[in-house]
């Protein structure tokens, strides 16, 4: 969750990255490991099941990787999420 909260204003918490616009192309990983205080390879495993569940995007670039928020699979899954979670109605028999 950290991570994805990071990604939601990338300009705000990575714009000081001069590799690449943080906002056009996304945050390098190495950026987001050093902001929540993690070994790379720790940050790499995290952003990796997030990308695997849909939630980010990476796209390389020479040696980096960099990181978006996909905003339409998020908000697919927190559709679905309150609909799995709303009460059903059930019908009692007497």
């Amino acid at each position: 969750m950290t991570i994805l909260q990071l990604l939601a204003d990338p300009q705000q918490r990575f714009g000081h990255q001069w590799s690449a616009d943080p906002v056009a192309f996304g945050v390098c990983m190495t950026m987001i490991a050093e902001e929540i205080a993690v070994a790379q390879p720790t940050a790499s495993r995290h952003l990796d099941i997030l990308r695997q569940a849909g939630f980010i995007t990476v796209q390389k670039h020479q040696k980096w990787s960099y990181c978006r928020r996909d905003e339409l699979a998020i908000k697919d899954y927190l559709a679905w999420l309150g609909k799995e979670l709303a009460p059903k109605s059930t019908t009692i028999k007497q």
